[in-house]
């Protein structure tokens, strides 16, 4: 049985026009994976998500968690899973392990609240206040909350949006701790370096639709090239798509004034493309090689960059 099934989920808001956030999505997360849903802002992830938790109706669709519904079962679930929320506003004149007590009053079952607080990392904090937390060590007093209970199941959207590199890192340690043990996890996020990371399986969402679901390395894979060249020449009459004819070039896009080849062998399409270069009279300005990214699997399957759809979205 799946830690989460989903059929034909749609979430429409009313107005007019009427707002189609999320557009018929089917999916299902394995127990004991970490599972990404990327995509930009705007996307419905969060709407997404939170039809999950039992914050939200949907307009139409069916949602299982553990093999439980919302409508029939919906206190045994909340006993079995664990959310952090995009925004967690705690009450910041209570201390760390006052909160996190809150929290665990919640669950018939779970763990201790200084062991919960271990986790994160936070022992030393524990008296202090949540106003004099910076913002990392905030967060992770979220995951504490949301850990307390020993769930099956946690819900993390948009965990480390506005954390520092050194934060960001700590938290990650703390989901990978999670999975480790046999959680589950449900992640959104729009870094993709995070999908990367952490997620054995990602489904990319964009404008309410899920547009591919597989492992990162499998996704990058289906690029038809694990590399990308990225070039710029000098002249301003270069045809985009005269660059597919390169020996070895799998795709070919354009951005700004860069443009970029998926390949599988860099060395190999290097000295291809400076001697067709040199054939079309055109001079390279520069020229550097990359991993491929699930930012180009978005691109791929968009025509969009990541932050375009961002920027469309606000």
């Amino acid at each position: 049985m799946p830690a989460i099934r989903v059929s034909n989920l749609v979430k429409t808001y009313a107005g007019k026009p009427p707002v189609d956030a999320v557009r018929g999505i089917d999916l299902e997360v394995h127990r004991g994976e970490c599972f990404g849903v990327l995509g930009p802002n705007g996307a419905g992830k969060t709407t997404s998500i939170e039809i999950l938790e039992g914050l939200l109706e949907p307009t139409s669709g069916d949602v299982e968690i553990l093999g439980k519904t919302w409508q029939e079962q919906g206190d045994q679930i909340r006993q079995e899973i664990g959310i952090s929320l995009q925004e967690t506003q705690l009450s910041e004149k209570l201390s760390v392990m006052e909160t996190v007590t809150l929290f665990r009053s919640f669950y018939q079952a779970g763990m201790t609240p200084i062991e919960a607080i271990r986790r994160v990392g936070l022992e030393d904090k524990s008296d202090a206040w949540i106003k004099n937390l910076s913002g990392g060590q905030k967060q992770r007093v979220a995951v504490a909350t949301a850990i307390v209970g020993s769930p099956k199941l946690l819900f993390m959207d948009e965990p480390t949006t506005g954390l520092d590199p050194r934060s960001r890192r700590d938290l990650w340690d703390i989901l990978v701790e999670f999975k480790t043990g046999g959680g589950t996890i449900l992640l959104t996020t729009h870094y993709m370096d995070e999908a990367e990371r952490l997620c054995d399986r990602v489904a990319i969402v964009d404008q309410g639709r899920i547009l591919a679901i597989n492992s990162p390395r499998n996704l990058i894979s289906e690029l038809q090239g694990d590399h990308v060249i990225e070039f710029r020449v000098v002249e301003d009459n270069a045809d985009e798509s005269s660059f597919a004819n390169v020996s070895g070039v799998a795709a070919v896009r354009k951005q700004d004034d860069t443009f970029c080849l998926s390949v599988a062998e860099p060395h190999v399409v290097i000295p291809e493309l400076l001697n067709f270069l040199r054939k079309q009279c055109l001079t390279l300005a520069s020229l550097t090689t990359r991993q491929a990214s699930l930012e180009d699997v978005f691109v791929g399957l968009t025509g969009r960059h990541f932050e375009d759809a961002e920027a469309t979205a606000a």
